[in-house]
Parts: C-alpha cells; structure tokens; sequence
C-alpha cells in the first residue's frame, strides 16, 4: 500500500505569520493537533499543540501577540506519496515521530499521514514497528 492510499487529503494550512491564537482555533476547529505552515504556496514549516504549548504557553508569551513563525518546526521531515507504509513505519520510528506531511514528486504538499493513520489502515507488522519505535523515550 502506498502512502496516498493512507494519508489525509488536503490538509488545513496555516501561514507562518498567523497568531499562535488563531492556529489553536484552527486545530480545535478540525480536531488536529498539527498543522502545515506555508508560505508562497511552498511548505516552510509544521506546527503542533505541542510546539504552542512548549514554545509559547509555558514561556509565558501571549498566543494572540506570538506568530505561528514563532513556534512552528523549521525542520521538515516528510515522504512522498508514492512511498510504501513500510517507509512511513521506519521514518516515524527512526525520527521518533507521529506526524509526516506528504510530498507529490514537485514537492508540493498533498496531504498528511499520522501514526494513527497508519494504525488504523495497516494493523500488520509496519504499525507494529512504528508504534513501539515512536513510543520509546528520547534518551538525551
């Protein structure tokens, strides 16, 4: 099974310069605890509940005064959709974790493929894998 057989279509995006306050309204609003940030029609960017809870909420700032920019993951890790779940289980349990956004060969943003995803599509040794991998503490 390929990963455009397991993602989520069409994310809901944020912009980097909306308020933190508006991204959380946003991910209670589609029950998601992450969210695409683009930029110029490119992804730049992802954001969680947790990057707004670490980043802003427990450094005291305001999220209706902080910008997405402020607290989102630079880093992006991804796959494509033309990828197996097999690779999504060893990209998730290799980084350690829950959330990809998926990639069309022109690097443009398809859709988004979570753990559950892969759980719940997939109850074969590639979820297996991927939930006991995810799930180990990060040991610094």
């Amino acid at each position: 099974m390929q990963v455009r057989d397991i993602m989520t279509r069409d994310p809901i995006l944020t912009s980097p310069d909306d308020s933190i306050q508006e991204a959380a309204r946003l991910m209670s609003e589609i029950d998601s605890g992450v969210l695409p940030v683009s930029e110029n029609d490119r992804l730049v960017g992802l954001i969680t509940d947790r990057d707004i809870v670490t980043r802003i909420v427990a450094a005291g700032k305001s999220p209706s005064q902080c910008t997405v920019r402020e607290a989102m993951s630079p880093a992006i890790k991804y796959i494509y959709e033309d990828e197996t779940e097999d690779d999504i289980a060893r990209n998730m349990a290799t980084l350690q974790i829950r959330r990809l956004p998926v990639l069309d060969r022109g690097k443009r943003l398809v859709g988004i493929v979570s753990l559950a995803d892969l759980a719940v599509r997939q109850d074969g040794p590639a979820a297996g894998h991927a939930v006991r991998n995810v799930s180990q503490p990060n040991v610094h």
